[in-house]
């Protein structure tokens, strides 16, 4: 009987450690090809506070495309892939993200203005702004803080204000740990990947997995990499927690002060519930346009060729 015991412990004992081994060697391969896909494409240039990470892809016009929260260039550029066989896509990260630099004040109203520096490093005098979900706030005060530099605004599924709507808060208690745990750890954030994909997709992509599960092969892949492709979230945790903090409760802008052809989009189905603060977009700029889905969550599953082919369309006739 005793030796039993000690065969069963000892089976048990080399069970959890190759488990353990997979575990850590699925985690080195995950962070290996997370640094492998963001190294040597991207370039840096100098601002008012301190260097502004960005990269470009596509010919054509400029236009940028300012991403969402656990973003970095990289995102931007994956995000505005369908516009790059027509327009010069450029892809800055936000304040905190991956190697921007975060300034004492990471101010939505500081983002834009280093988007105008960035212009300005480009020798470019104007263009179209993007902005994705927290991207949509720097992006609409770039309208507003430099109207001259802003040919047309994008707001996409906006992390913005809206009268009446009560602050964004943690759905549940997976997404409250992630929050509080998982935005600084790599291990944890690829091990909630591994082992609750379906959890962390409705917790940080707003958007009901099984939406996701029902795609069509090329959209479960295209949202499955927006998730997975937060790693390295260790590089990128300052600007996460910045955007947490700006898009928990937005602050009301003047945006009825937004002279720039604007277009606001969003979903009734994300979980976000910014297709209220789109609307109030939509009712608040001068001559805005509102365009809204009934399903895609928080990332349009479903609906890329769609949506993009919507805003190329008012890019072509807005941004002259």
């Amino acid at each position: 009987m005793q030796r039993r015991r000690f065969l069963w412990l000892g089976f048990a004992s080399a069970g959890a450690l190759l488990a353990g081994g997979l575990t850590w060697r699925g985690f080195a391969a995950a962070m290996a090809h997370a640094h492998a896909r963001i190294r040597g494409r991207s370039m840096v240039a100098e601002t008012r506070f301190g260097a502004m990470e960005y990269a470009i892809a596509g010919v054509g016009p400029p236009v940028l495309m300012i991403h969402g929260t656990g973003g970095g260039f990289d995102q931007g550029l994956d995000f505005a892939q369908p516009l790059s066989a027509k327009w010069r896509v450029i892809a800055p990260s936000r304040f905190g993200y991956l190697r921007s630099a975060f300034p004492h004040d990471p101010s939505s109203e500081n983002q834009a203005d280093a988007f105008a520096d960035l212009l300005d490093a480009l020798g470019i005098a104007r263009a179209p702004i993007i902005g994705g979900s927290a991207g949509a706030l720097s992006a609409m005060q770039f309208a507003i803080r430099h109207p001259d530099r802003c040919s047309a605004l994008v707001a996409m599924v906006p992390a913005a204000y809206a009268p009446g709507r009560p602050p964004v808060r943690p759905p549940n208690a997976i997404a409250q740990a992630i929050i509080a745990y998982g935005l600084r750890s790599d291990f944890l954030f690829w091990l909630g990947t591994a082992a609750r994909e379906d959890s962390m997709i409705a917790a940080l992509l707003a958007t009901d997995p099984a939406l996701v599960r029902s795609a069509a092969p090329d959209e479960r892949a295209r949202v499955r990499a927006i998730l997975h492709n937060i790693l390295p979230v260790s590089e990128r945790a300052r600007g996460l927690l910045n955007d947490g903090r700006l898009a928990y409760d937005p602050a009301p802008m003047p945006i009825e002060t937004i002279r720039a052809p604007t277009l606001a989009l969003s979903l009734v189905d994300d979980r976000f519930e910014t297709l209220a603060a789109a609307r109030h977009i939509a009712t608040t700029v001068p001559g805005a346009r509102l365009v809204e889905y009934p399903t895609g969550g928080h990332v349009w599953v479903g609906r890329n060729r769609e949506v993009f082919a919507e805003v190329d369309r008012f890019l072509s006739q807005a941004a002259v």
